[in-house]
């Protein structure tokens, strides 16, 4: 589900984002499990951060139940463009060859990449 107005989450709440957006839904407690095993915080920290993200429309939270269930309010594919679209405009002056030339320095794409990378190519050559 999309949101009307442009949402611009913190790194924090990218974290807590691509949890939610792999499983689907979770509680705060299934998302600081994850989260523990990559950084250490506190489970009051994700907590608070959960209930900023939902005053914000970041994430919907289901409170029917005692426990309550979170899940994103925005997508991955738009979040993506979005911080994508901020990135070309404010690094790259607007590039966004600049950008691909960048991110294939400093990644070397396996096979399936290169092909994916390829049909992309093909598909905007065609419109």
């Amino acid at each position: 589900m999309a949101v009307s107005k442009i949402l611009k989450p913190t790194e924090s709440e990218l974290e807590i984002l691509r949890v939610l957006w792999d499983k689907g839904t979770a509680t705060v407690r299934e998302v600081h499990e994850i989260l523990s095993e990559h950084k250490d915080a506190g489970y009051t920290t994700t907590l608070k951060l959960m209930q900023i993200m939902f005053e914000k429309g970041i994430v919907k939270r289901d409170d029917s139940n005692k426990t309550h269930i979170y899940r994103a309010n925005i997508t991955r594919e738009n979040t993506q463009q979005q911080l994508v679209g901020k990135m070309i405009h404010s690094l790259f002056g607007g590039s966004s060859t600049q950008l691909v030339m960048q991110a294939l320095g400093n990644h070397v794409p396996n096979k399936e990449e290169l092909e994916e990378i390829q049909k992309l190519l093909d598909n905007l050559k065609k419109q």
